[in-house]
């Protein structure tokens, strides 16, 4: 009697959309990255602090250098590069919540130069498919700053719920954040994919 097989994912590299490429990030990367993830404006609704260098090199080394997931508690960020160009303008990120529970989260972060192209609802959507479609998650959410308005907007256009509102629930960055759920489910990713709504550029 064959063992079932152990859910994991392992994309091949690098994942296409219509305008970009999602790819493991690489030491090559560190300017790009350094330019967004060093902006107090681009950090204030996510859950690090403007980084340095040393602290962007510490990362590729560790927590970035991830290239698939194969068991909960894992994450898997990939950089946002845009075809036409080369240019890294952003960063997704999927975590693999429950192995039980079969959930995951997303995250995103753009260039605020690179802003208001869809850019990152392009890739989000994306990142929806490699964990419905390759890793065969259940559910996957997104915690989102009830300020980060941009982001809210983001799920909404992706398909996902808003599941509820969490006023004043925790501290965050010295200050009471109310917290947006949103989530969608493996049947909804699939109706909504079927349904043409989201357009490819």
């Amino acid at each position: 009697m064959s063992t079932p097989q152990q859910p994991a994912l392992h994309p091949d590299y690098p994942v296409r959309t219509g305008r970009l490429l999602l790819r493991p990030l690489t030491g090559d990367d560190v300017d790009a990255l350094l330019s967004y993830r060093s902006q107090p404006d681009v950090c204030r609704y996510v859950p690090f602090e403007p980084m340095t260098r040393d602290d962007i090199v510490g990362r590729l080394a560790t927590v970035w250098a991830n290239h698939g997931l194969t068991d909960e508690g894992q994450a898997l960020t990939l950089g946002i590069e845009v075809a036409a160009t080369g240019r890294l303008i952003g960063d997704v990120v999927l975590f693999w919540r429950s192995r039980t529970h079969r959930g995951g989260e997303i995250g995103y972060v753009v260039h605020p130069d690179s802003a208001g192209h869809g850019y990152a609802t392009e890739a989000a959507y994306a990142l929806l498919g490699l964990g419905f479609d390759q890793l065969g998650l259940h559910r996957i959410v997104a915690r989102i700053d009830e300020r980060n308005e941009p982001s809210a907007r983001l799920a909404r256009r992706l398909g996902m719920r808003q599941e509820a509102r969490l006023v004043r629930s925790g501290l965050f960055k010295g200050e009471w954040s109310t917290e947006l759920d949103f989530a969608m489910l493996a049947d909804e990713w699939a109706a909504y994919r079927e349904s043409g709504t989201f357009v490819r550029p």
